[in-house]
């Protein structure tokens, strides 16, 4: 942890989206040691919200203002179009500064890698924001298999679904996959990276994509299948047009299961403008728990307290303190392998077989 007398960290955060507005800007203004100095954009209305959020905060119009005053700043945050985010991060370690990267890292695991030994080459913090590491359920799973309640765990489910027949008109749902957009690129990270967390390296994939809305360019309903070296099946549903939801989790082992539904609430609360330092952060209502056990007898699990300000606190302690990162960028890698591998999967009907010495061993 920071001394309460070390200097704060100055950070300037790029793109003020969803992503930027919703999660980076939030986390980072309530993290104890750092200073949300500069966002990025050149969108007046976005501009505006910035300066009436954070009326401290600088308002910069272009990256090309930001690299003339790196000195300036300790941390930059990526939170831009997904075809963006490589090279914005390439010029912010050029820049001497330290880099956290939205999901996706980068759309193949190549430039990722080359991402990955340009910081190492300039002894330089560069993670990812992998968010849902720290959601309530996602917890609550690793501690009941940690703690082998379940027994020895055959098959994952996890699904990110919603509701939505008509796309909205914006670059992450008109756009192509190759450009980074599509639920593959937007939620598959996430599933995935948890899934390679819980059970380790991925040995195949089989995947389905699909674009079945009107105008949709991109995969807006996709199931990827993960069979891990360690033994386990992973299966992963998201979707567009999920009319009825199913679990969030569910988690089948020899000794019982495990199942939960509905969505970590700190996404909620962060786009209701709470703040995430608030003393019930994370905490989930008894009505959200899910159900432990054998049909027919079932015991409600409480859930672990989710906790998204940890990932930047701990970006304070890497760059601060030089501290462990909380993403280590071999599993980032990897979780593009398997994106890359489902993507290859959907287009020729096949299962794909990735090298059995993965870096993420």
């Amino acid at each position: 942890m920071t001394s309460a007398h070390a200097p704060e960290l100055h950070v300037a955060l790029i793109g003020f989206g969803k992503g930027g507005e919703v999660f980076h800007a939030p986390l980072i203004d309530a993290t104890p040691g750092l200073r949300l100095s500069a966002v990025v954009t050149g969108d007046p209305e976005r501009a505006a919200r910035v300066r009436e959020r954070y009326p401290e905060t600088e308002v910069l119009a272009s990256v090309e203002e930001l690299w003339r005053r790196a000195e300036d700043f300790e941390i930059v945050v990526v939170a831009s179009p997904n075809a963006t985010h490589v090279p914005l991060a390439r010029a912010a370690l050029k820049a001497g500064l330290a880099v956290v990267v939205d999901k996706p890292f980068a759309l193949t695991a190549a430039e990722a890698r080359e991402l990955a030994e340009e910081a190492e080459q300039r002894d330089l913090p560069l993670t990812a924001f992998h968010n849902r590491r720290w959601d309530s359920d996602f917890l609550t799973v690793w501690k009941l298999i940690d703690d082998g309640k379940l027994g020895e765990v055959h098959r994952f489910e996890s699904r990110f679904e919603r509701w939505r027949p008509q796309p909205k008109d914006t670059w992450r749902e008109r756009g192509t996959a190759d450009e980074g957009a599509g639920l593959l690129y937007d939620l598959g990270p996430h599933l995935v990276d948890q899934a390679i967390n819980l059970f380790g390296p991925v040995a195949t994939v089989y995947a389905e994509l699909d674009s079945r809305r009107p105008g949709v360019a991109a995969d807006d309903d996709a199931f990827v299948s993960l069979h891990h070296a360690s033994g386990v099946r992973s299966h992963l549903w998201m979707s567009a047009l999920a009319a009825q939801l199913g679990p969030r989790f569910r988690v089948l082992g020899d000794r019982g299961a495990f199942s939960i539904r509905g969505l970590d609430g700190q996404e909620r609360r962060l786009e209701r403008g709470e703040r995430p330092d608030a003393a019930d952060w994370g905490e989930e209502p008894m009505v959200k728990w899910g159900a432990l056990g054998v049909e027919g007898d079932l015991l409600a699990v409480a859930s672990e307290r989710g906790d998204y300000p940890a990932f930047y606190a701990a970006v304070r302690d890497a760059v601060g303190e030089g501290e462990p990162l909380p993403v280590e960028l071999h599993e980032v890698v990897h979780g593009l392998e398997v994106i890359e591998a489902a993507r290859e999967s959907a287009r020729t009907g096949r299962a794909v077989h990735l090298s059995a010495k993965s870096e993420a061993d």
